[in-house]
């Protein structure tokens, strides 16, 4: 086989990130590839997405990987009285719970994205005042940097979702240091709040006074069909670890390729990410394209791994103080409904949400009412009654 074609056969395998794409695609047949790729760019150029920027940071990592955050600094009152729910919340807010340090809400992303998957919920919080917000991207995703535990044992040393939990606490040294923390995470950044919790307790416990978990898990991943049926599943799972890591070890070829099956991938990212694909906004579909196939094939498989490892249950105490939302979609198919019941059944004061005709990305697919679920968080964890103090450092 010519290199080209060896290529063009493993960036399908890459474009796919180890889910069988039989049927996904197939009205895209029916349309000129020179037409679809200048939709593409249509959209790509007229779209605001991911465009929000903050005040950049570092944090750096226990193996010296420098990690990118941005901070969102509270927004200034405008001294007109409060004219919805979010600024009414504000003004509450700007009287802190007596600690000097402002409330931070630390969003961390999912697998494959971006701390740019948060673009609704940023430009929501960044009109609320008395909040600070902080987004980072996960290590060898976005901007930080590629993990150099990895890099430096020839991917020896696997990326594990403990690291991420370590890699979170880093970020919340760096960039959010003292007061009181909402913590919000989706799909893999939910794992990450509960490695944290599992090595840092006390952390947890004397400064988070609200959690998110949106479309994660607290394990048994390995149980996932992805909406396949489940005997061709258990096959594919002994399959893909090994495929991944001979696309990863050819990745130059593969991007190559991942390039040429553009479209498939469209295909696959619009089943595997909402549950609506008919109502979705083609540009909010492309975007969260974008993202996805802006994650290189080797990290897809360094990562890959760490999920069938994943086991958070017990870690999950740490968040039973206080009030805490759980949120997917009835048609998420990575992290499916029963994931999010059994974290909601562990949290005593967990909001349990499954959220009709919505997939994995829900945070796109549904904005504006994670963003309003994120609003009563926000005021349930600040109440008079339920506010805690935070530890100064």
């Amino acid at each position: 086989m010519t290199e080209h074609g060896w290529g063009r056969r493993a960036g399908l395998a890459g474009a796919a990130l180890g889910v069988v794409a039989a049927g996904v695609a197939v009205e895209r047949l029916t349309v000129h590839r020179s037409v679809r790729r200048r939709a593409r760019l249509a959209l790509d150029a007229a779209g605001p997405y991911g465009t929000l920027r903050g005040t950049p940071g570092t944090a750096v990592a226990d193996d010296g990987t420098e990690l990118h955050y941005e901070v969102e600094e509270p927004a200034e009152p405008s001294g007109d009285e409060p004219a919805d729910a979010w600024s009414r919340l504000g003004k509450a807010l700007r009287g802190g719970g007596g600690t000097g340090a402002p409330l931070t809400v630390v969003f961390s992303h999912g697998y494959c994205l971006t701390q740019d998957a948060w673009h609704f919920q940023r430009a929501a919080l960044r009109e609320l005042p008395g909040v600070r917000a902080v987004y980072w991207d996960q290590r060898s995703h976005g901007r930080s940097e590629r993990g150099r535990a990895h890099a430096a044992t020839g991917g020896a040393t696997p990326v594990s979702i403990e690291r991420l939990g370590r890699d979170l606490k880093a970020v919340l040294d760096a960039a959010a240091p003292e007061g009181p923390l909402i913590l919000v995470g989706h799909s893999m950044g939910g794992m990450t709040m509960m490695a944290l919790a599992a090595q840092y307790p006390e952390e947890v416990a004397d400064r988070v006074v609200g959690a998110a978990f949106v479309g994660t898990s607290a394990g048994g991943l390995g149980e996932v069909t992805y909406g396949l049926p489940a005997a061709g599943v258990t096959a594919l799972r002994r399959f893909v670890p090994g495929v991944l890591k001979a696309l990863a070890s050819h990745s130059a070829l593969v991007e190559r390729g991942r390039a040429a099956t553009a479209d498939l991938l469209a295909g696959l990212v619009k089943h595997y990410s909402f549950g609506d694909t008919r109502a979705v906004d083609p540009a909010v579909a492309r975007f969260a394209e974008r993202l996805i196939e802006s994650t290189p094939i080797d990290v897809v498989a360094e990562f890959y791994p760490a999920f069938h490892a994943h086991e958070k249950r017990e870690a999950l105490a740490a968040f039973a103080h206080c009030p805490a939302l759980v949120i997917a979609g009835d048609r998420d198919l990575l992290t499916p409904q029963a994931h999010s019941e059994a974290i909601a059944a562990a949290l005593p004061k967990a909001r349990l949400e499954i959220v009709p005709e919505t997939g994995h990305l829900l945070m796109l697919e549904r904005p504006e009412l994670l963003n309003e679920r994120l609003l009563g968080l926000l005021a349930a964890a600040t109440a008079p009654t339920g506010r805690r103090s935070a530890r100064r450092r």
